[in-house]
């Protein structure tokens, strides 16, 4: 009995049961942590896969049609997840083309649409790839069904709309007045002279904002520039698509063709002196000049008229431009210049109509009294310019190589009215 009494107070090995417990729940534990973190990484590799195919899909499509930019989009995804080891993640059907809605982050299914795109990919029973877990089998969760979403969108970035954008400096001189949206950015870096104002919502960028130029004075004499400083790098897209636009234009067909082109048969011209007698609305005109130089006749307003020319262009005195097109393919460090007085765009205080664009191989030089109004230069090489004092509102210049202004120019800024065919559209992730 002593024993019996003994035993039933013996405490000893009394934790072990306990402990069991414990070790069955940190095991319970330690499988969610494990597998939760596997089944993590399958959805962001199922991400990343998403969008890759996403840029992928809208990038093509730029050129291409629905149906060839989801297989692409379809080959990109492979690279990561190819089909051998995680099955058909991505299929045509998970890809759709259509438009986005910021304000209510909603996507509208179009399939002509270029201006989004959403990928779905998956791995599911239903495709015959689902992703295995090890530890949750114990909670008969063997097999686990995941999804992603990507949606790409194009848009235009605000510098490249309005403003001076180029690979080189930007070198901006003194008793300058750049309004609010207006953009200086550069690639390299700005280069400010004194005395001049920037306008709240203005903006001047590059790469490191600390290595802008300034005069010895500095920010006290350039008002609003400090708060206008951003950092920011443009890869210029624009200037890889010239020999595109230049086969729309010369053939006048194509994305980059003017709506005022009503007509595909060119006007073929021969002379090295063009006004507007020569000139006929809604054509493309072709002109030739053995390596001269074609002249347009001071005076000459060029109106609903593209002119694609292998000459360097020389512009009279008081050229007007108004929804029209220059393109020179002259290579020349001064392939456009002009005497006095061109005008690029109708000076119609911003409203729809009247955008002209000249487009050159080379650079572009005008020195002295250039005005723009919903006009754009988009040049391989330096453009320098003298603008009449207040003679911009709606001005867009990209160039391969330095852009250099004189003094006492106000840089307004229309935000609307600015025309412009010859966009090259960027792409960001939206949702």
């Amino acid at each position: 009995m002593r024993r019996l009494t003994r035993f039933r107070g013996e405490d000893r090995g009394s934790m072990t049961v306990l402990s069991l417990y414990f070790l069955a729940g940190i095991l319970a534990v330690s499988a969610f942590a494990v597998d939760f973190a596997y089944l993590l990484a399958a959805r962001n590799q199922l991400q990343v896969a998403a969008d890759a195919a996403g840029h992928a899909a809208l990038y093509y499509r730029e050129r291409n049609g629905a149906d060839a930019s989801k297989l692409k989009a379809i080959e990109v995804a492979s690279y990561s997840m190819p089909q051998s080891s995680y099955g058909t993640v991505l299929r045509a059907d998970d890809i759709q083309f259509g438009h986005w809605s910021y304000a209510n982050r909603t996507f509208t299914v179009d399939e002509s649409s270029l201006e989004a795109v959403r990928v779905r990919p998956g791995r599911s029973e239903a495709r015959g790839n689902p992703v295995t877990a090890y530890l949750f089998r114990i909670m008969d969760r063997k097999l686990w069904d995941l999804t992603a979403q990507a949606v790409f969108v194009t848009f235009d970035p605000h510098c490249l709309r309005e403003g001076f954008v180029a690979e080189g400096v930007v070198d901006i001189q003194s008793n300058n007045g750049y309004e609010k949206g207006f953009c200086v950015h550069s690639n390299d870096h700005v280069s400010v002279n004194s005395n001049n104002t920037f306008e709240a919502g203005t903006v001047v960028s590059m790469p490191d904002s600390t290595e802008i130029d300034l005069p010895r004075s500095g920010f006290a004499t350039n008002e609003g520039l400090k708060a206008a400083l951003r950092n920011g790098y443009y890869r210029l897209r624009v200037l890889n698509q010239l020999e595109q636009m230049h086969e729309d234009l010369y053939w006048a067909s194509g994305r980059f063709l003017p709506s005022y082109i009503e007509s595909a048969v060119p006007v073929i011209y021969t002379g090295k002196k063009i006004d507007g007698s020569a000139l006929v609305e809604g054509r493309v005109h072709r002109v030739s000049c053995s390596g001269n130089s074609l002249t347009v006749e001071p005076g000459t307003r060029v109106s609903k008229v593209v002119i694609v020319t292998d000459c360097a262009v020389k512009f009279g005195n008081g050229v007007v431009l108004e929804d029209s097109v220059i393109f020179s393919r002259s290579e020349d460090i001064k392939s456009i210049t002009a005497v006095e007085g061109l005008q690029i765009g109708k000076d119609d205080n911003c409203a729809e109509g009247g955008g002209a664009q000249i487009i050159t191989y080379g650079g572009m030089d005008v020195p002295a009294a250039m005005e723009f109004y919903g006009g754009k230069v988009i040049a391989r090489k330096d453009v320098q310019f003298a603008a009449n004092a207040g003679g911009i509102e709606g001005a867009s210049i990209i160039s391969g190589g330095v852009i250099s202004g004189t003094s006492n120019m106000q840089m307004g800024f229309c935000g609307t009215g600015m025309e412009d065919p010859f966009s090259v559209p960027y792409f960001r992730l939206a949702y």
